[in-house]
C-alpha cells in the first residue's frame, strides 16, 4: 500500500540514537552507527522520532511500505520493555553524545589545580554506545581504555584522559570485538592520534587487538602508542 513513513537520510545521521529512542514502537534501531528502520509495520507514520533528530536526517516521505500492524508494535513494545527492565537501559537518555565543558573552560592543559579535576570532554564512553561520528571526534587525539585502567592508576584523568576523546571498554566482559566499531571512527573521523592503555592482565590484550585491526582497516596511518599498568598502578611499558 501507498502511505506515509518515515526515510532516514544516512549521509546526514551521526548515530546518537535519539530518533531509536523516541520510536516507541520500536521501529528504528542503530546498526554500524547510523539510524535505520527495521520494520515499516512498526512505523505509524506519525512522526515521533523527527523533532528527535539533531541533524535533520529524519523526514516524511510517500511510498510503497507495509500496512501499520498495530499490534505487533505493541507486542514489540512490551517485549522491549521487559528486556530494558533487567539490563543495562543503553537507549536511556545518559547515552546522548555530547560534549563536556567545564567550569575552568579548559579540558586540555590547565594548570594543576590543588583538587583534583575532571578532564573527560566528552559523554558517552563506553565504546558500546559511543557515535561512530561525533563532533568532538574531529581533530581528536583519541584515548582506548581498559575499564579497569582508571581505577589502578591514581593520576588518570591528568596523565591519560587530558586532552583526548576517552573510549572505554571490557573485551572480556562485554564478550564483543570492537575492532570493527573503532575502524569506523577512525575511518570518519579527523583522529589525530591514538593511545591504548590497558592493564597487564592477558585478557587486556583483546583491547589491544582490537585497536590495531581498526587501524589496519581504516586505512589510515596514524601515530599510536600503547601504555600498560599493573595491578598496583605502574606504568609498565
Amino acid at each position: 500500500m501507498i502511505r506515509k513513513i518515515i526515510h532516514i537520510d544516512e549521509e546526514k545521521c551521526n548515530g546518537c540514537s535519539a530518533c531509536a529512542e523516541a520510536c516507541h514502537e520500536g521501529a528504528i534501531a542503530i546498526v554500524n552507527g547510523k539510524a535505520k528502520l527495521m520494520r515499516e509495520d512498526y512505523c505509524d507514520g506519525l512522526g515521533d522520532c523527527l523533532p528527535a533528530c539533531p541533524t535533520g536526517a529524519i523526514t516524511f516521505t510517500e511510498r510503497e511500505a507495509k500496512a501499520y500492524d498495530k499490534a505487533a508494535a505493541e507486542e514489540n513494545k512490551r517485549k522491549k520493555a521487559q528486556t530494558e527492565d533487567g539490563a543495562l537501559p543503553c537507549g536511556c537518555p545518559g547515552s546522548h553524545s555530547k560534549e563536556i565543558r567545564h567550569e575552568n573552560g579548559d579540558n586540555s592543559t590547565a594548570a594543576v589545580s590543588s583538587a583534583p579535576v575532571s578532564r573527560l570532554s566528552q559523554w558517552p564512553v563506553q565504546i558500546k554506545l559511543v557515535p561512530v561520528n561525533a563532533p568532538y571526534f574531529g581533530g581528536a587525539k583519541l584515548l582506548i581504555a581498559a575499564d579497569c585502567t582508571a581505577y589502578a592508576y591514581a593520576a588518570f584523568h591528568e596523565d591519560f584522559i587530558r586532552g583526548h576523546i576517552t573510549l572505554v571498554g571490557c573485551p572480556k566482559l562485554d564478550s564483543t570485538d570492537y575492532s570493527e566499531k573503532l575502524a569506523e571512527i577512525i575511518k570518519n573521523n579527523d583522529i589525530k592520534s591514538v593511545t591504548v592503555v590497558r592493564m597487564e592482565v592477558p585478557c587486556c590484550g583483546g583491547l589491544e587487538l582490537a585497536a590495531r585491526k581498526a587501524l589496519q582497516a581504516s586505512g589510515k596511518f596514524i601515530p599510536w602508542q600503547v601504555v600498560t599498568l599493573s595491578a598496583d598502578g605502574r606504568i609498565l611499558d
